[in-house]
């Protein structure tokens, strides 16, 4: 019997495994029960012999994926339920890099926060010329201390990951392009075409090659993942703080921050 989902949609066209965000209305934002979604299609086209790529993707023309959903955070406290009663982002986040098929993110529209997250630790990025990238951590309350910096800095290079985390700005697909943090850019009418045409370029490949590609590519960074242990860690003990409270709180208020109070003096 085949899964049901609720916050994604899966489908194996042809070598192509597409994995579809589907929570327009919180412009694809994950909860929970998205991670744990996501973490099962991710294994599904990992145990596909008929699969070679996969695609992750968004619902829609106005968002990829914009991280994790802070309105939830703010309602509940937390990401809501999930199938082990763990909010899973980091296991997804390894799950990205250990399946031995290559990733293609097909960047549909805004790519912030942990959803840029997301693309940045896929294979390959392809962008809608309407895709905008960037991070708001520092924004909302919220960080990612593990591959969402070490990761994005060895792809982008130190000087421009600090910016993209220290200012919170926006980049359109043709500067993401430019600074090597997408592949491709195409019309946004023309984007899962080419993230297939892809999947099926690299899916003639041999399979075995690939897999010792990707292993061996990943073998340089993979110790980024203590790092990004540590940075769940204390990401849980962060947003369970006042000052994590009040992004969280500000952003589902529409106000602004009031995060000087917070200030540490050392």
């Amino acid at each position: 019997m085949a899964y049901e989902y609720e916050d994604i949609t899966y489908e194996v066209d042809g070598p192509a495994a597409v994995i579809t965000m589907n929570r327009p209305q919180r412009y694809n934002a994950f909860r929970g029960k998205t991670v744990d979604e996501l973490i099962r299609a991710f294994r599904a086209a990992w145990a596909d012999h008929q699969v070679q790529a996969i695609i992750l993707t968004g619902t829609g023309d106005k968002a990829f994926c914009t991280g994790g959903d802070v309105k939830q955070r703010a309602e509940t406290g937390d990401y809501g339920p999930t199938e082990s009663g763990m909010f899973e982002i980091g296991y997804l986040h390894k799950l990205i890099r250990d399946v031995p098929k290559p990733t293609i993110a097909a960047v549909n529209g805004l790519a912030i926060g942990g959803g840029h997250v997301l693309h940045v630790l896929c294979d390959v990025s392809i962008a809608a010329d309407t895709a905008r990238f960037g991070q708001s951590g520092p924004k909302v309350g919220s960080f990612d201390a593990g591959f969402g910096t070490a990761y994005l800095a060895r792809v982008v290079g130190e000087k421009k990951a600090r910016e993209i985390w220290f200012w919170c700005r926006q980049y359109s697909a043709e500067e993401a392009e430019r600074m090597g943090l997408v592949n491709k850019v195409v019309p946004a009418a023309e984007l899962l075409d080419e993230a297939k045409r892809w999947a099926g370029e690299v899916g003639e490949k041999s399979p075995t090659a690939i897999r010792f590609l990707k292993q061996s590519f990943n073998a340089d960074t993979d110790h980024q993942a203590g790092l990004s242990n540590l940075a769940m860690s204390a990401l849980n003990l962060f947003t369970d703080s006042a000052e994590g409270k009040e992004g969280a709180a500000a952003f589902a208020e529409k106000r602004a921050p009031e995060f000087a109070k917070y200030v540490v003096e050392h």
